[in-house]
């Protein structure tokens, strides 16, 4: 018989009406007929799955609103779970059976309640056999004295949830035995209502209240579909337990607590849990998650290729020898106070460093070219990030920046891989705790995977303490009133996929030698700071969106030494990272933007390594180095946002790209000790390039100080160094050394657009030796100093003038600066499987005529 011989609707009418054997018969037909019977998925099958008295709706608790894939996929998956607790029966029933020719014994039903075989539980178990099910009927069943399961039974509530209540305390001496559409309370003598010490329990559609439920290793349970109100699941050395589908509301305590190393005695139902385990759908990924950054699709070699330009200068006259001088009466440029920041008066742009030429040139200025390429570190910022940022503009990152899927994370991290797909003690799977104390609880070398949860209004989602380990995928925390996940006493594990929000303290908080492993997770909207780190905390925490939390996106302090690496950090309250307290850590290719204070925040005692990270539009300075801050800051890109250092300690700023700042490139206000400045790019700063405040000491070497609309340096200090630097294209002085500084200058290449190379004001102590000063505009002079200042020491300078039109100097032997003797390689390999690939960056830079809708299209990171 085909199914063609009949309209499709009506086959469909007509098979509403069979049950579950007779659909598998049908389906056995022929293949026309099996696929009418898998097309039956929203009708039939819809239905024997909601009118199992095993299981609610497939997406119960969170999501029941929404409609599974297949309604026969996961009637099939419910099936064959509340098959398990059978899988021994033909095992023990053989072991009693010795007689080949014995006809195997028929399961029977005794019947429990008024007017029925037996009127209570403990009287029909007397006279139950093996795998016999015994049916409740609606009521209350008290029992009086505790219960002992001693042959593997299966009890069963006839009628709606809710209707059969047992008030009993049970203890399992049998090796299996399932529970089905009951409500669990207390017995008056024993808080515990369900106990097992070494058989296998299975729970399906059950209610538990106000009591507790022990499972002890090696002991194991299947629970689905249940409901714990205020009832604590306590579970001890267990091997493998799973927890599917539940909802936990109004724990006084935790919810779940697992204790323990996992049993290495396995109890006969724990490869039929695996299994089962194995072959239902996969929380983990399979292919690349959606972006979660814009991305800019141009190529990396297209987008970075080096170009070599020319900056044009324009001039009235040739001088031929440095002598004092003063601006022009009547020019627009005037000097602003002692420091001379503001040194132009021009029309506001967004241009972050255009070095224009005068405005009130005259036709037959002269002309001369100063040609330079720039070698620096490797680059990090692509085509939106080449001029200054526009108000309002989207942020499109390079290919290059985006974070990695959690596919890709696992797949370059077997340790990661190896995490994600263990199964080891205690499964929570699509559970909702909510409206208690706490979630879940693991301690002592416990074992717990928790995958699709929702955690919500408790006062901490998960705790992981003394050795244990927890694997956490793609669950939802949020609105706890302490952290979301807490680790400590070397807790550990994988948190990935999590989505974690609105909690009143950190959303992970990992302390005393913890050393989780973070990945891909989204951290956002907390009261207080994203992750924390302290107490001799570790962790590698890398690939996650950390954004709009209160306090720091990651909080580093009292000696936390985590791995940061390829996050992104944004539009944060306060700092992006801030590093406190004798926190150290190493924090490499981050992207840190838009955050309310400093991209990145080192005070009292913070000692980082802060390495190639793009650090960009903050509201505040891109990194503030503090009070008793200290470090290496190698190799970042950093803005739209500056350096500032107000710190009695060492510190090393290498290697860095500073770019397009909206105030100075790097302030060093407080300087006991030396700061040192090496083979940094600085470059279309607002104001300065750098400055340098009174009674610092501070070594500037083998930068290059470009087209800043301030000074190109600035120097107060008390002991400033300034060697082998390129101050190149800056709009006021290259290099304006302030009264009562101590400055030696050695060995530099300084020019000038519209003021002096070098600028002595009032009385300065100061050596100017062997360097090369070009001629800035022409109405200037190569060098200002005070007349009588005789502490000003000048040896051995050359002085470069224009002659005619054509001159044309370069930045040769050595090329222009920055250099790297030894260049930061990369990718290297760091601790926990993390990459870090070091910066390399070409600057090329022309100037023309003026300002070109009011924005830089010259100065360019490539």
């Amino acid at each position: 018989m085909e199914a063609g011989d009949l309209p499709l609707e009506l086959w469909r009418v007509i098979l509403a009406y069979l049950h579950l054997p007779e659909l598998g018969r049908c389906s056995l037909v022929c293949r026309a007929w099996y696929k009418l019977i898998l097309s039956l998925d929203s009708t039939r099958w819809r239905q024997l799955c909601l009118g199992c008295t095993e299981c609610r709706h497939p997406n119960w608790p969170n999501q029941p609103h929404v409609e599974p894939e297949s309604w026969r996929e996961a009637f099939k998956q419910h099936y064959l779970a509340s098959k398990t607790w059978t899988k021994n029966a033909l095992d023990l029933e053989s072991s009693v059976c010795f007689s080949l020719f014995r006809r195997r014994k028929e399961r029977r039903t005794l019947s429990v309640g008024p007017g029925h075989e037996f009127d209570s539980l403990g009287s029909a178990l007397a006279m139950a056999g093996l795998y016999d099910r015994i049916m409740l009927f609606p009521g209350v069943y008290e029992e009086p004295g505790e219960i002992a399961l001693k042959v593997p039974v299966e009890i069963v509530g006839r009628g709606k949830l809710g209707e059969v209540v047992l008030l009993a305390s049970i203890e399992q001496h049998c090796s299996t035995t399932h529970l089905c559409n009951l409500v669990f309370m207390p017995a008056w003598f024993s808080p515990i209502m369900y106990k097992t010490t070494s058989g296998h329990v299975q729970f399906d559609n059950c209610n538990f209240e106000n009591g507790h439920v022990q499972v002890h290793g090696p002991g194991s349970c299947q629970v689905k579909f249940c409901s714990f109100k205020n009832t604590h699941v306590f579970l001890h050395n267990v091997p493998l337990c799973v927890l599917e589908n539940c909802e936990f509301v109004g724990s006084e305590n935790n919810s779940v607590t697992v204790e323990g190393h996992p049993c290495a005695d396995k109890n006969w139902a724990y490869k039929y849990l695996l299994g089962l385990i194995k072959s239902s759908p996969s929380f983990l990924p399979t292919k690349d998650s959606d972006f979660l950054m814009s991305v800019d699709l141009e190529s990396r070699d297209q987008a970075w290729s080096p170009k070599t330009c020319d900056i044009v200068i324009e001039g009235s006259q040739s001088p031929t020898s440095p002598a004092s001088g003063s601006p022009k009466r009547g020019s627009k440029e005037t000097e602003g106070g002692d420091d001379g920041e503001r040194v132009v008066q021009t029309p506001d742009s967004s241009d972050g460093g255009m070095s224009p030429s005068g405005e009130d040139e005259d036709d037959d200025q002269l002309m001369y070219r100063l040609s330079y390429e720039v070698q620096g570190p490797r680059p990090v910022l692509g085509g939106s990030f080449l001029g200054p940022p526009l108000m309002g503009a989207s942020i499109q990152l390079p290919s290059c920046l985006v974070l990695n899927s959690l596919h890709q994370e696992l797949q370059k991290d077997k340790e990661a891989m190896a995490l994600a797909s263990s199964v080891q003690g205690c499964l929570i799977r699509k559970c909702l705790f909510h409206e208690g104390k706490g979630g879940v609880f693991v301690c002592s070398y416990g074992r717990a995977k928790m995958e699709g949860n929702v955690f919500r209004n408790l006062t901490y989602a998960v705790r992981c303490i003394h050795n244990s380990k927890i694997v956490m995928l793609r669950n939802c925390i949020h609105r706890c009133l302490a952290s979301g996940i807490f680790l400590r006493l070397e807790g550990g594990g994988l948190i990935a996929a999590n989505n974690i929000s609105h909690n009143g303290e950190a959303g992970v908080d990992i302390r005393k030698r913890s050393n989780p492993l973070i990945l891909c997770n989204q951290i956002h909207h907390g009261l207080r700071s994203g992750i924390v780190v302290l107490g001799n905390g570790k962790g590698i925490i890398r690939s996650n969106r950390i954004f709009s939390n209160k306090e720091a996106g990651i909080y580093i302090l009292y000696h936390g030494n985590p791995v940061v690496s390829g996050n992104h950090i944004f539009k944060g309250r306060a700092a992006g990272i801030a590093v406190n307290e004798n926190g150290k850590g190493l924090i490499t290719e981050n992207v840190i933007r838009e955050n309310k204070w400093g991209g990145v925040d080192i005070r009292r005692g913070g000692i980082p390594v802060l390495r190639s990270n793009l650090i960009c539009l903050g509201y505040s300075d891109g990194v503030v180095v503090g009070d008793e801050g200290k470090g290496l800051i190698e190799g970042n890109t950093i803005y739209a946002s500056g350096l500032h250092v107000q710190s009695n300690e060492a510190l090393h700023i290498t290697a860095n790209v500073i770019h397009a700042n909206g105030d100075r490139g790097i302030t060093v206000a407080q300087s006991i000790q030396l700061t040192r400045v090496a083979n940094n790019s600085i470059s279309c700063n607002r104001q300065s390039g750098v400055k340098v405040e009174a009674q610092c000491k501070v070594e500037l070497r083998g930068n290059g100080i470009y087209d800043n609309r301030g000074h190109g340096i600035i120097t107060k200090g008390d002991s400033t160094v300034v060697i082998e630097n390129d101050i190149i294209g800056n709009r006021g002085s290259g290099l304006q050394l302030l009264p009562r500084s101590d400055t030696k200058v050695i060995k530099n290449r300084i020019h000038s657009f519209r003021a002096y190379g070098i600028a002595v004001r009032g009385r300065s102590k100061a050596l100017v030796q062997d360097n090369i000063i070009f001629q800035g505009k022409s109405s200037k002079t190569i060098f200002q100093q005070i007349a009588n200042n005789r502490e000003c020491i000048m040896q051995n300078n050359k002085f470069l003038v224009f002659k005619k039109k054509s001159d044309t100097w370069h930045l040769v032997n050595p090329p222009a600066r920055p250099h790297l003797d030894h260049p930061l390689r990369g990718p290297s390999a760091v601790p926990g499987g993390q990459k870090v690939t070091a910066m390399a960056t070409r600057i090329t830079a022309r100037v023309e005529g003026s300002y070109h809708n009011n924005r830089s299209i010259f100065c360019t990171i490539l």
